[in-house]
């Protein structure tokens, strides 16, 4: 899969290149390219932002330097998102669907915003990662790839997304590893009992007991 992200901080996306991300991109699983929006300014400070039209506080990035940076990166299959608390709010749902594409353009605003006109010219799709509002779309676009790259082919070991919290609309149950005790505590019986039905039933009573607790939402 290919991710291009349009960015003024492209120096954000580092983390990127660590665990289980960067061991995918090592191995061509997945591709993802850094467009400096600002490198397609025409302003010789190189500016990108200006005054918004009817007042206000901030400023607006330029919709002729976004268009330029759109058109060094645009393909035919590609989806383009925009990052944006205005957007549907991220779901596994939408990130499974997401992960069928072939190429993701993920443009990522700042300041007050971009100006509308090349939003409604080259955006397939605007989406939040919660009701909230950040500095700038570089942590929500890290987020979009980190949890769309899980579901591409290859990137973590088969089975992995298969019971973990949301798969099956429900919350993961507990994990737990050695040792065997731990300040107190041990892992439960059931689960040392090496009887695999009574650990599926009993790591199913968990997810909806959980799920119950945290998120009674899911269930409705």
């Amino acid at each position: 899969m290919k991710f291009d992200v349009l960015t003024l901080f492209p120096e954000m996306f580092t983390s990127l290149e660590q665990s289980i991300i960067g061991r995918a991109r090592e191995k061509n699983l997945i591709n993802i390219y850094l467009t400096n929006i600002r490198d397609f300014s025409k302003d010789k400070h190189k500016k990108v932002d200006d005054t918004p039209y009817g007042g206000g506080a901030g400023m607006v990035i330029r919709p002729d330097v976004v268009y330029d940076a759109y058109e060094s990166v645009k393909s035919e299959e590609a989806k383009v998102i925009y990052m944006s608390p205005k957007g549907a709010v991220l779901n596994q749902k939408k990130v499974q669907e997401l992960a069928k594409q072939k190429h993701l353009i993920i443009l990522c605003g700042h300041y007050e915003g971009i100006d509308q006109r090349v939003l409604d010219e080259i955006i397939d799709e605007e989406i939040s990662i919660g009701d909230y509002v950040l500095t700038g779309g570089e942590l929500p676009a890290m987020v979009l790839i980190d949890s769309v790259s899980r579901y591409v082919e290859g990137v973590l070991s088969e089975g992995s997304t298969s019971e973990e919290s949301f798969s099956q609309g429900l919350l993961e149950y507990p994990q737990y590893t050695r040792p065997e005790e731990f300040k107190g505590q041990k892992v439960p019986e059931v689960l040392r009992s090496g009887h695999h039905e009574n650990i599926k039933k009993w790591r199913k009573e968990q997810s909806l007991e959980i799920t119950k607790k945290n998120r009674p939402d899911l269930l409705k």
